[in-house]
């Protein structure tokens, strides 16, 4: 059953898409996308989402969550259109806190190389992480000491830099293992091939309106599925794991 958001509580300041801080029927909180964050955005965001929880990534718990008009018809703030009403993309919140790099050590280096690897699969370049900082896009489960995975409303990015992947990746570190051992290659071909298998299933489950950038829905959205299968379907290929 879809979760209906009953309650907007504000806004995070993290993020392009800055996402609205909401209350659900459930009774727990969420971080929701809506139309400002973008059609594609939201089709990246579910789509990568579930090929990552296929793959045992720790990804946060998400769902398709619906916004009542009745609920920002009375929203006190000046930025409701940016949510929208219908159906948006929400990821629930938890207590935590952004991964750093002294957090790094203290996750586990097969965890590591699995976000890694999904990452460059994806082709998703929006984790980065250094001394000074960054935007891993990566939490730290102070609760429950893991790692926690979110935003992936950048993956399939046409404009994909091999070069910055490898040097900004926030698990940049297993970049030696992955990259240089066919053995653990095969091993990613095989699991992302079995995640693939649910291609056709993960992509019915996107919201019919989401394929539309307008009410009418008369103007598609610019994601491509087949473009986007073929894409993954490269990780077959001899020059999928080059660095350059």
């Amino acid at each position: 059953m879809t979760i209906e958001i009953v309650e907007i509580m504000g806004r995070s300041e993290q993020g392009i898409t800055k996402p609205f801080i909401c209350r659900g029927d459930d009774d727990r909180v969420y971080f929701v996308k809506g139309r400002g964050a973008g059609r594609r955005s939201l089709i990246c965001e579910w789509i990568a989402g579930q090929l990552g929880q296929r793959l045992g990534l720790p990804i946060a718990p998400f769902d398709i969550v619906e916004v009542p008009p009745e609920l920002l018809a009375i929203a006190m703030r000046d930025d409701p259109a940016e949510l929208g009403t219908g159906k948006a993309f929400g990821s629930r919140k938890a207590s935590v806190v952004e991964l750093s790099v002294s957090h790094i050590d203290s996750v586990p280096e097969a965890t590591q190389r699995d976000v890694l690897a999904f990452d460059w699969w994806v082709r998703n370049g929006d984790r980065s992480l250094g001394e000074v900082g960054g935007n891993p896009n990566l939490f730290w489960d102070v609760e429950n000491e893991g790692l926690v995975v979110i935003d992936h409303n950048q993956a399939f990015d046409p404009a994909f830099s091999r070069q910055d992947f490898a040097e900004l990746h926030a698990f940049r570190g297993e970049c030696q293992v992955l990259f240089g051992d066919w053995a653990v290659q095969q091993c990613y071909v095989e699991r992302f091939l079995g995640a693939l298998s649910d291609w056709e299933a993960i992509c019915n489950t996107v919201p019919s309106e989401w394929w539309f950038v307008d009410a009418e829905q008369t103007v598609p959205t610019d994601f491509d599925i087949e473009t986007t299968y073929q894409l993954l379907m490269q990780c077959q290929t001899d020059g999928f794991w080059s660095l350059s």
